[in-house]
Formats: C-alpha cells, sequence, structure tokens
C-alpha cells in the first residue's frame, strides 16, 4: 500500500512539474505587432520618399542643381529606408518561432518571440521618430517653402552673420561678468541665510526677504527698472553706469538669489554631524563652514549651479529692453529691413552652439556623481 502511495505522490509530482513547464503553452508568432510595425514602416517609407522628392523639387526650383542635390537625395533616401532594417530582424525571429514550435522546444519559441517583439518594438519607434521628422520637412516646405525662408534663408544668413556675431559678443561679455559677480553675491546671501544665534537673525530675515522678492520678480521687470530708474536717481556712480553696466547689476541681483539657494541646499545637504565634529575641535562658525562645509556642499551643487549658469546666459537677451545692442537685438533691427526673420535663427543657433555642450558637460558630470554616491564614494 506505502508502495502505491509513494508511486501516486511521484506521478503527482511529475505532473506538477510538467504543468510548471507548460505554463501558457507553445508561444506564437506576434502576428498583431509585427503587421502594425509593417504598416508603419510602409507608411514611413512612402511619406519620406514623398518629402524628399518634393525637396529635391524645392531645390532645383530654386536654381540648386549641383551634384551634392543627386547626392542629397540618394543618402537621405538610404537613410529613409534604415528604418526597415529592425523589421527584418522582427520577421527572421518569427521564423525562428515557427521553427522552435514545430521542434516543441518551448524555452527557445519563448526566447525567439521575445525578440521578435522587441525588434517591432524598436521598429515602430523609428519609425515614428522618422515620421515626425517628414512632419518637420513638410511643415518647411509648405505655402511653397514659405515657411523655410522666414526662418532659414541661407543667403541672408551668410550675408548677416558677421554682424549677428559682432553683437553676440556683447551676450558673452555680459554673462561672463554676471557668472563672476553671480558666484560671489550668491555665496555672500547664502551665508547670510545661515547668520548664527539671536544675533544673526536680522541678517537672515533680510537674505530670506531678498531671495523671496528677487524669485518672485521677472528678469525682464528688474533689468527696466534698474537700466531706466538707477539714472534717473541722479546718485554720482550709478547715473553714469553704462547700460551694459546697469544688465550686469540686473542679472546679478535676480540669478544671484537663485543662486543663493543652490549654495543654501548644497550647505544644508552637508550631515550635521560634520559641523559638530568641525565645532567640537575648536573652529569657529565661519571656520567650519569655510574649511569643512563649503567644500563638500559647492562639489555637489556644481551641477545645479551651471544650470543657473545656462539660464543666465539666455536671459542675456532681454537686455533689449534698455537698448542695448546685442545679437537678438540685431537680429530684430535686420528683421524690420529685409522682412525676414532668418537673423533671428541665426541667434538662436549661436546660442546652441554655446549651451549645448554645457548642458552635455552637466549631464555628464551629475551622472559621475550618481555613481560616486552608488559606489559609496567620497
Amino acid at each position: 500500500m506505502s508502495e502505491l502511495s509513494q508511486q501516486a505522490h511521484a506521478g503527482a509530482s511529475n505532473n506538477n512539474k510538467q504543468r510548471r513547464l507548460n505554463i501558457g503553452g507553445m508561444p506564437s508568432m506576434p502576428k498583431g505587432l509585427f503587421l502594425f510595425a509593417l504598416a508603419g514602416v510602409i507608411a514611413a517609407i512612402a511619406s519620406g520618399g514623398v518629402t524628399i522628392q518634393a525637396l529635391r523639387g524645392a531645390l532645383l526650383a530654386n536654381g540648386h542643381d549641383g551634384w551634392w542635390v543627386s547626392a542629397g537625395t540618394v543618402l537621405l533616401a538610404l537613410a529613409a529606408i534604415l528604418v526597415a532594417l529592425p523589421l527584418f530582424n522582427a520577421f527572421r525571429w518569427c521564423r525562428k518561432v515557427s521553427a522552435a514550435a514545430r521542434r516543441n522546444d518551448v524555452v527557445a519559441a519563448r526566447i525567439a518571440r521575445s525578440e521578435a517583439c522587441t525588434y517591432s518594438w524598436i521598429a515602430l519607434g523609428y519609425t515614428l521618430a522618422q515620421l515626425i521628422v517628414v512632419l518637420l520637412a513638410q511643415f518647411l516646405l509648405a505655402n511653397n517653402q514659405t515657411v523655410a525662408k522666414t526662418f532659414f534663408f541661407v543667403p541672408l544668413i551668410v550675408q548677416t552673420f558677421p554682424l549677428v556675431l559682432d553683437a553676440f559678443w556683447i551676450n558673452v561679455k555680459i554673462f561672463v561678468i554676471s557668472e563672476i559677480f553671480v558666484l560671489i553675491w550668491g555665496l555672500v546671501v547664502a551665508l547670510a541665510m545661515f547668520a548664527p544665534g539671536p544675533a544673526g537673525k536680522p541678517l537672515r530675515l533680510l537674505a530670506t526677504a531678498y531671495v523671496d522678492v528677487f524669485r518672485s520678480i521677472p528678469a525682464v521687470l528688474v533689468i527696466y527698472l534698474v537700466g531706466f530708474g538707477l539714472p534717473l536717481t541722479g546718485v554720482v556712480v550709478l547715473k553714469d553706469l553704462s547700460s551694459t553696466s546697469y544688465v550686469v547689476i540686473a542679472l546679478t541681483l535676480t540669478v544671484g538669489a537663485y543662486v543663493a539657494e543652490i549654495y543654501r541646499a548644497g550647505i544644508q545637504s552637508i550631515h550635521w554631524s560634520q559641523t559638530a565634529a568641525a565645532r567640537s575641535l575648536g573652529l569657529s562658525h565661519m571656520q567650519t563652514l569655510r574649511f569643512v562645509v563649503l567644500p563638500q556642499g559647492i562639489r555637489q551643487i556644481i551641477p545645479p549651479l551651471l544650470n543657473a549658469f545656462i539660464a543666465l546666459q539666455k536671459d542675456t537677451a532681454l537686455v533689449n529692453v534698455v537698448g542695448v545692442i546685442d545679437s537678438f537685438n540685431q537680429s530684430m533691427v535686420i528683421a524690420s529691413n529685409y522682412y525676414n526673420l532668418s537673423a533671428a535663427t541665426t541667434v538662436a543657433l549661436l546660442f546652441i552652439v554655446i549651451s549645448v555642450p554645457q548642458t552635455r558637460f552637466v549631464e555628464r558630470m551629475a551622472k559621475r556623481d550618481r555613481a560616486r554616491m552608488r559606489a559609496g564614494g567620497a
């Protein structure tokens, strides 16, 4: 009787194992997803081909009939077809699903189905990206290329580039000087917010009020008030400053409030035990900040600090409020003369050239800091 029970128990155990292995049964090809990706790829290639032909026709109509037009057309056509490569890989894995099903190999079939789904989704992702690019190109070519000629008229961009570049150096000068003052002023305000004891309470209140006020006022309004208000005061030193100096003062006051908050966050991120250990060794409050807290805090706030400086660079375009002929103001003069906004596009490209590398640098630093924190480094 016991032997029969053992055999029955072993048979039930084998059935349970077989049932666990066969959960879900033999997988099938992801036909629906594959067909959806196939339809998307066909639509992307067809729309890409139509757009490439329209672009080639526009270039030929404007007298551009060099060899580079044909070469560019071929390259764009090849790029449009490349979207089909992930779909081809998806098709190969779909065939492997069928082959594994014929062999009754559940594991291989599931792996092949997973890969087929992955490549189908990749094809859909590239298809969506290509369709977005096609829509943007069609927008530029709309209304007999009016949009492209309004914003990207290459002859006017080339002609006016020296004027815009000369004016752009005003923006560079303003944000470089402003960044130096902002670093100093923001640190002063942040230290005032940490003034110790009852004696430092008035400083803490004033610093907090300053930060709250200037974070609430738009930068363009501060530039307007400083640029036109200080000369009207008649104060001996302030009334004789240049318009560029007024802009630097206004940006320092505005951005300094944000940078003070960044400094404050960095200081507060240092654990209180660091301060307690420094004070127990006999260091004063200022010595503790200088030698213990600030070196560690500033190291942690470098990425947000650089982000604030990138925003400051873009805010220099507001100097036209007080009549400074910067790159944006120069582009508006050109636009009023030629009834075309291509010079403003040049200004945008110049800001992109100086901002994007800094943005990538900030992201790289933040990624390195996160990796160091995960590794437990200092």
